[in-house]
């Protein structure tokens, strides 16, 4: 807990980045409950669930290639606050879906949502380095993902209240809040923040710019394989966003505080993960942590499939978490080694497309649960949807075992990335 507590104590970049991490992505899920508990208490089915679903990632699939870019040669900090203050307007205009006859515009808006989204997610990824010093930036990673799974777990437990509760207006104008809240904390950021190289080429060629990033990151085995085991785990993960909202409201009959409570203890899991990942990474050579990978991906997919089979709540609730824990280790370890070996000049495209093969695969992945619930029940398709995530760990393993998987030289892959803490 030190370093954690010395880190948010002395680098006040990092400081402020991560109070707006904290209010705007609690806001995230008071919008994510909304909108799924409205389309479901709609519809009544897991095909429009779905709908809402793919309507979010495929904007965020469009918009990973170009959000890249756009880091790599603009400075980041601006294209972040642009990106919360279209966030905001957005997230504000969902309170017109409350009006008869116009659920359409929750399709829309998710849209518009996510296709902004990539230009921060991918922007504060790419910047971490830069604002944290060397032996801060596992610390700094571990925090932030372990943020992200804390708000969470508050934010879809307040949130299925709060829907419950006060209805869903209140759920949209605190998450457009949360948004301006985050521009804030982003514009009090200290320090230059365009990539290291970005002057090398100063002509703006996107597609160019585009290539060039997928073919540094087909050069480095290990930034090839994180790209590689995020497609494996986005078979079954997709999947997984449809079946939340289906265990909580179909299976259960728990309406909204059911969705919240699903997703809440996925993010508790997620939590003990997070931290599991940050002191595994502190002590774990090369060797140790691909053999952990492997094993915690096999784990969540296990736990995943036992959690779609439970007729208890409680039980179902637990496998979840267990589920979870395996997910967020590797993607704690998985991130801290991006961030040692990628260059600067890269980073942007390399996390962009991250999430471009997330969003890419898990829609699909969602497309075919979203039919598939029309003709099978939710237990079955999580079954299924387990087991694919668990190849993802065969895969590393026999990767690993092969020698695919040389450990990148940090010199070689680091470039001149650590800038000042501006502390």
């Amino acid at each position: 807990m030190t370093p954690v507590l010395d880190l948010l104590r002395r680098n006040r970049n990092y400081r402020y980045t991560w109070m707006g991490q904290v209010v705007s992505e609690i806001g995230d899920y008071f919008n994510n409950i909304a909108v799924f508990s409205l389309v479901i208490q709609t519809t009544g089915s897991g095909l429009a669930v779905s709908g809402v679903m793919l309507a979010r990632a495929i904007p965020a699939v469009m918009a990973g290639p170009v959000a890249g870019v756009v880091l790599d040669r603009f400075d980041r900090k601006r294209v972040m606050i642009a990106s919360d203050l279209v966030r905001a307007a957005v997230a504000l205009a969902f309170l017109l879906t409350l009006s008869g006859g116009r659920s359409w515009l929750l399709y829309v808006l998710s849209a518009l949502l996510m296709f902004a989204s990539p230009f921060f997610s991918s922007g504060r990824a790419s910047i971490l380095p830069s604002i944290a010093a060397p032996g801060e930036v596992h610390t700094a990673n571990s925090l932030t993902q372990v943020t992200e799974w804390s708000t969470l777990t508050l934010g879809t437990l307040l949130a299925g209240f709060s829907a419950a509760k006060f209805g869903y207006h209140w759920a949209f104008i605190f998450n457009s809040f949360s948004f301006l809240f985050s521009a804030l904390a982003i514009s009090r950021l200290r320090g230059h923040f365009r990539a290291s190289q970005a002057h090398a080429t100063p002509a703006l060629r996107p597609w160019r710019d585009y290539t060039e990033g997928l073919r540094y990151i087909r050069s480095v085995p290990l930034i090839f394989g994180v790209c590689l085991l995020t497609v494996g785990w986005a078979t079954g993960g997709g999947a997984a966003q449809i079946l939340f909202t289906l265990f909580g409201e179909v299976v259960f009959h728990r309406g909204a505080r059911g969705i919240g409570s699903v997703w809440g203890f996925a993010g508790l899991g997620l939590l003990a993960g997070g931290a599991l990942g940050h002191l595994l990474g502190k002590r774990l050579a090369f060797p140790g942590y691909r053999r952990t990978i492997s094993a915690a991906y096999l784990a969540h997919g296990a736990a995943y499939v036992l959690f779609s089979q439970m007729t208890s709540y409680g039980l179902a609730l637990l496998f979840i978490a267990l589920s979870r824990v395996g997910q967020a280790t590797c993607s704690v370890l998985n991130y801290s080694k991006l961030m040692k070996h990628t260059q600067d000049q890269y980073r942007g495209r390399v996390f962009a497309t991250l999430e471009t093969l997330r969003w890419s695969v898990m829609t699909i992945s969602m497309a075919a649960a979203g039919v598939a619930s029309q003709y099978w029940s939710p237990r079955a398709i999580g079954a299924v949807a387990g087991v694919l995530s668990s190849l993802t760990g065969i895969f590393w393993g026999w990767a690993s075992w092969t020698g695919r998987l040389p450990e990148p030289d940090a010199l070689a892959t680091a470039g001149p990335s650590a800038g000042p803490s501006y502390a």
